[in-house]
């Protein structure tokens, strides 16, 4: 098993002011796009960038339609869902729509060989009412329009008509959660998430990030205007991009 790349207490015991700090990073962060964060991520030798790859977003628009939504950025609060039929995996104590908390991005995963849906407009209700900054799920949703017109940003990697009855149940509710290989999130990672795609940044990271997003973000400004006067594309990025 690879190694989690940081441990974040859990949820009930992460205190007040550790929240503060999470809001704070999270407002930094929104100045950059998953883009930008997946580059500096890249460099910082993160594996796969952070990048979430697969993942989408579907509301309150379809990713690459109509106008961009603002930035989606915060802690992550995870959900693991098993087999409906697995006896051994523990069971939480609460709904895992009632774990969520304000400014807070619920990440859930389900088995990657099912085909029914682990979310709804129903908890997509609840967590709109907490306030939630917004899902990001690993797997199958449904109930798009509704969700959509209720304007909670959401991002997966494809619907289901089916619910989760008969397929799958939650286990655990913040624990640390394989993506793939190397990369992990952790309960209180910091969750990005725009019209490009998602990235998970560890709360140890975002002062390196924006510290690397900011200097590209100058570069790219430079380079953009070059282009835009008439530059030669490889003579431009030479210079600029050292």
């Amino acid at each position: 098993m690879g190694l989690v790349r940081s441990i974040v207490a859990p949820r009930r015991y992460l205190s007040s002011s550790c929240n503060i700090k999470a809001a704070v990073m999270a407002e930094a962060l929104r100045e950059f796009s998953s883009c930008d964060i997946g580059d500096a991520l890249v460099k910082l030798k993160i594996p796969f960038g952070g990048y979430l790859d697969g993942i989408s977003m579907w509301s309150p628009t379809r990713q690459g339609v109509g106008e961009s939504p603002p930035t989606v950025v915060g802690p992550a609060v995870t959900v693991k869902l098993v087999d409906v039929d697995d006896t051994t995996a523990p069971k939480p104590d609460v709904h895992f729509a009632d774990a969520n908390e304000p400014g807070k991005v619920m990440f859930i995963q389900q088995p990657p060989h099912m085909y029914s849906a682990c979310f709804g407009g129903l908890m997509a209700t609840r967590a709109k009412y907490i306030g939630a900054a917004g899902v990001v799920v690993d797997g199958r949703f449904r109930d798009v329009r509704e969700i959509q017109e209720m304007k909670l940003p959401l991002f997966a990697k494809q619907t289901s008509i089916l619910g989760s009855n008969g397929f799958s149940r939650v286990s655990e509710i913040n624990v640390p959660l394989r993506f793939k290989d190397d990369l992990w999130i952790n309960p209180g990672d910091l969750l990005v998430g725009d019209h490009d795609g998602v990235v998970v940044v560890a709360p140890y990271l975002v002062d390196q990030v924006i510290e690397l997003c900011r200097a590209r973000k100058e570069i790219d400004e430079k380079t953009m205007a070059a282009l835009n006067a008439g530059a030669e594309m490889g003579p431009t990025l030479k210079k600029l991009r050292k």
